[in-house]
Parts: C-alpha cells; sequence; structure tokens
C-alpha cells in the first residue's frame, strides 16, 4: 500500500534567506573558479543577482520588524538596542 504524500511544508523566511544566501555562495565559488564558460558565467551572474536582491529584501524586511518591534509607534525613529556595557 502506498502512502499518500503530504504537501511540503512552507519554508520560514529565515530558512528561505539562508537558502539563498547559500547558493549565492556556491555560485560566486563556481564563477571565480574560472571553469564556466561565458554563457555559464553570465547565467550564473543573472541568477546571482536575482539571489542577492531576494537577501537584500529579506534582510531590509527583518530591520523593519526589528524596528517595529523597538518602537511601534514610530519604527523610523526607534534607536536600535544597545545592551549595556
Amino acid at each position: 500500500m502506498v502512502k499518500p504524500t503530504s504537501a511540503p511544508a512552507q519554508t520560514t523566511p529565515v530558512a528561505d534567506f539562508e537558502r539563498s544566501l547559500d547558493e549565492l555562495e556556491q555560485l560566486v565559488a563556481r564563477m571565480e573558479g574560472g571553469e564556466m564558460s561565458l554563457d555559464e558565467s553570465l547565467s550564473a551572474f543573472e541568477r546571482g543577482i536575482g539571489l542577492y536582491r531576494h537577501c537584500q529584501q529579506a534582510l531590509d524586511q527583518a530591520e523593519l520588524r526589528v524596528r517595529l518591534l523597538l518602537d511601534p509607534d514610530a519604527p523610523d525613529t526607534a534607536e536600535p538596542f544597545a545592551p549595556e556595557a
């Protein structure tokens, strides 16, 4: 008897960010290796730009969440938390 497969669980934003960053690092390493053709390098560069933008957007969203937690009424003027020395 074959068990039905369940739908894949959605990834969290953190896991998605880490996966994108990991893929970006692998692309950079492959490109730096110098073994790719020009066409492969261009495709990898395009993919890398997309991954970079995705990571930057995720970081921007995380920063906004932190600012909202620090000062929900005025997130643009929230001061970063500085631990006591």
